[in-house]
């Protein structure tokens, strides 16, 4: 006779296990249709992000014309406050002073007019079309065309730029070789520009919005009479005494209506100029630090990328087109060929050095002083290898 002895516990043992070999099965089976290596998390990211990319791809060249629209009207409106209110101020402070403001602000604003147009109606560059290009170091799979150095393909504009920096909606077209210059000087004038009105508009904020117009304190003012008239006297300051206690309402509630809308101005002008001060600013400062360094935005994240490989691989990168941050900014401002300082202080549309298409760089370099004497307007690509490599 056999007697059989029931455990309750290695039965439920048996049939987890089971059900976890089930699952691990049916896991492994979905795992095996939609395993992908590439998925991580920037694969993640991008795939959230597509939406904003495509709204950027579709949208942002049919709303460049209304952000240019907009940087104008913000730009005149501020221009035109600094004028109504500050104008008068300062002339009734001090003519002197008010003539040297008035060709200060007159400077900046004629660079900032001038870097701005340049920025956006002067062509980034482009790989010349239907013509063979022997510069060309890879194929851009959009374009389906040969695609020179620093060249890279932009999706706004559907076109490969020329050491493409990247697309400024802000301008309605791309930033690259052709108009780099303009994009970074119209930012460095337009915060010069602002740091000149926060300065000397600061007075004029104090009164008319926290001091409401230099209210007069009735202690301090005296009560006399003007040719049989009563006024009331606050330093050199006469004020009809109708005015004060209402007899021309009229009057009073006029000048209060044009104080109302000064202190709207001015907070106005405060805000906006604060604004494109910290936006500019920090702006021009990152585009700085990539000038210093010899490369674009773009440029950047590659570079980091590849540091970041070699490194693993116990291995330097450098990059081959940072020569140093002195003459990464002679060459970024064109101040080649006898050009000086004073083509930036004053509005200048030279080109700058090269043609795009090819770049010499650190490992090609035979003197510091070659690639600084050769003019941007003459100087071709040819011209720059050919003196690179004599002795």
């Amino acid at each position: 006779m056999v007697t059989l002895r029931w455990n309750g516990s290695e039965c439920l043992s048996v049939i987890r296990k089971s059900m976890r070999h089930r699952w691990d099965m049916v896991k492994l089976f979905f795992n095996a249709l939609t395993y992908n290596y590439f998925v991580d998390q920037s694969y993640v990211a991008d795939t959230l992000m597509e939406p904003m990319f495509w709204f950027v791809d579709n949208f942002t060249k049919v709303l460049g014309p209304f952000f240019v629209f907009s940087v104008c009207s913000l730009t005149l409106s501020v221009v035109f406050i600094a004028y109504w209110i500050g104008f008068p101020h300062w002339w009734n402070k001090s003519q002197t002073a008010t003539i040297a403001l008035l060709i200060l602000g007159n400077w900046l604003l004629l660079n900032i007019c001038f870097h701005f147009y340049m920025a956006a109606a002067t062509s980034p560059g482009h790989p010349p079309e239907d013509t063979l290009i022997p510069e060309a170091v890879s194929i851009c799979k959009k374009c389906i065309s040969p695609k020179p150095p620093r060249t890279h393909h932009c999706s706004v504009c559907n076109k490969c730029i020329l050491k493409m920096d990247h697309h400024c909606p802000w301008l309605n077209n791309c930033v690259g070789f052709g108009n780099h210059r303009y994009f970074f000087m119209y930012m460095v004038y337009m915060c010069l520009g602002v740091t000149f009105l926060m300065i000397f508009g600061f007075e004029i904020a104090y009164v008319e919005v926290w001091m409401d117009g230099e209210e007069f304190d009735d202690e301090d003012m005296k009560d006399e009479e003007i040719v049989g008239h009563p006024v009331r006297i606050h330093n050199s300051v006469i004020i009809p005494v109708n005015d004060l206690v209402g007899g021309n309402s009229s009057l009073i509630k006029s000048k209060s209506e044009t104080r109302e809308w000064k202190q709207t101005a001015i907070i106005y002008a405060a805000i906006i100029s604060a604004a494109v001060f910290m936006a500019l600013g920090s702006l021009s400062i990152w585009h700085g630090r990539l000038i210093s360094h010899g490369e674009t935005s773009i440029e950047a994240h590659i570079n980091r990328a590849e540091t970041k490989r070699l490194a693993a691989e116990n291995r330097i990168y450098k990059n081959p087109y940072n020569f140093g941050p002195r003459k990464n900014w002679r060459l970024f401002l064109g101040l080649v060929g006898g050009r000086t300082w004073l083509h930036l202080v004053i509005p200048s549309a030279h080109k700058p050095v090269g043609n795009g298409l090819t770049w010499p760089t650190i490992h090609s370099e035979e003197s510091d002083e070659e690639l600084i004497q050769v003019g941007s307007n003459e100087c071709k690509a040819g011209l720059i290898a050919k003196n690179l490599k004599q002795p």
